[in-house]
């Protein structure tokens, strides 16, 4: 055999071998379920928590990440199912739930839109993580739901809205919403193929992300606006309401769903902590947040403008930290608001305080701990898997009209001077002209 042929031989062995190395990430006994095209979908309808990697054998993070997420599939076996996709053999199925990048683990709960992990990649992380899951799973049946995440009603219309030329500005353009918009044609083949998946994902993504639909036979006007040259097209309108970027993913729900909690995330607006200085902005701010987070703010003579400062810098971090949540933030200053205080039992304990608010369960939760970040990010996240010491509000509370804070230090009035002879004065008069 000549050189050149064995090297050659040896070359394709090499190769062979670095595969066959590679592309067992997870062997056949490992606890991680292995998933492929051919059972996805089943044990994505099996009705339980399933947390998926997409990873690809040659990825560095995804070899790390292998033995933490075997132990946390030995962990959780009977309780939430842990999977691994192979995304670089299975590219088709990869793309179909926008997989950029690996490792990325995905959280699929039954009846809803998957999302993405994004905590700690340690075994303890991940199964709190997953249990949190199953609770709200549970806590969801033993309401009223069933297994696909709905109720046993009737099923519910689509929630897409029709958009024509009359319309489209004011919902769409002067709106702070995403909207993802299809443009398409009631003769397109296409179109009736996507229109029930279209169906599925807006009424998974009510109340998250605003889908709409234009029928481009009945207004061509918006068809030559936005340069649609094909059906269905899909214009997906951000921050920047002006420049429409095209939706080019997989025409499924489940993509669809995915794509839109993605693009929700980098269009978020920017987290707030207001002011309570009137019942309207109780009723804003509150009336319809899943949790409205309200904080007592001590004296501007006793804070100043430097303390009152880090306090609601303090309620900013966390209000970025859960900004994706249907939260709200509010604070008053001690004593502003008497009727409120009374009802959540803050003053006699001093300020700052905080307490978790629920005004359309008529209930609130106060903060036991220090008012310090890291205590409050963990109450925030106690309050939203269900709080503990959950009381009862008497009434809707009263808000006094209040001038908001101006930014600056308190002062103290300081009340006129006067002497004792001054005082005195009207009577010494008197005195001396009776003599």
């Amino acid at each position: 055999m000549s050189s050149s042929s064995a090297a050659w031989i040896g070359s394709i062995l090499f190769l062979v071998y670095i595969s066959a190395s590679v592309i067992a990430l997870y062997e056949p006994s490992s606890p991680v379920l292995q998933l492929s095209p051919s059972n996805f979908k089943k044990v994505l309808n099996a009705n339980g928590i399933i947390l998926v990697e997409f990873f690809a054998p040659w990825c560095g993070h995804c070899k790390s990440l292998t033995p933490t997420w075997e132990k946390a599939a030995t962990a959780l076996k009977g309780v939430a199912t842990i999977a691994a996709l192979d995304a670089d053999a299975h590219k088709a199925l990869a793309q179909e739930y926008g997989i950029k990048g690996f490792p990325t683990i995905k959280l699929f709960v039954p009846g809803k839109p998957p999302v993405d992990y994004q905590g700690a990649r340690d075994v303890k992380a991940i199964t709190d993580f997953a249990l949190q899951q199953v609770k709200a799973l549970v806590n969801g049946r033993l309401n009223g739901k069933t297994s696909s995440g709905g109720s046993s009603k009737k099923k519910e219309p689509s929630a897409s809205e029709e958009l024509n030329s009359k319309n489209f500005d004011d919902l769409v353009t002067k709106s702070k919403d995403l909207w993802i918009v299809e443009f398409f044609a009631p003769w397109c083949g296409h179109c009736k193929k996507l229109a029930p998946e279209w169906k599925k994902a807006s009424i998974s993504l009510k109340g998250k992300v605003k889908l709409g639909h234009v029928d481009c036979d009945s207004d061509k006007s918006l068809m030559s606006r936005f340069n649609v040259q094909g059906f269905p097209t899909i214009l997906v309108f951000g921050s920047d309401k002006s420049n429409p970027v095209p939706y080019e993913g997989a025409r499924v729900a489940a993509a669809i769903e995915s794509f839109a909690l993605e693009q929700l995330e980098t269009n978020v607006s920017p987290p707030e902590v207001v002011e309570l200085t009137g019942q309207e902005v109780l009723e804003e701010k509150c009336g319809s947040a899943a949790i409205c987070f309200v904080s007592f703010l001590p004296d501007i003579l006793d804070s100043k403008a430097e303390g009152r400062n880090k306090y609601l810098q303090q309620l900013l971090s966390v209000a970025e930290s859960y900004k994706r949540s249907p939260y709200s933030y509010v604070w008053a200053a001690a004593g502003k608001q008497p009727d409120l205080e009374k009802q959540v039992g803050v003053g006699g304990y001093g300020y700052p305080a905080m307490v978790a608010l629920n005004l359309r369960k008529g209930a609130y939760a106060p903060l036991r701990s220090a008012f310090q970040l890291d205590q409050i990010k963990e109450f925030v996240k106690e309050a939203a898997s269900g709080g503990k010491g959950n009381l009862p509000l008497e009434t809707t509370p009263t808000i006094v009209k209040a001038e908001p804070w101006d930014g600056k230090d308190g002062q103290i009035l300081e009340e006129d001077e006067f002497s004792l002879e001054e005082l005195m004065g009207g009577d010494d008069t008197a005195d001396k002209d009776e003599l």
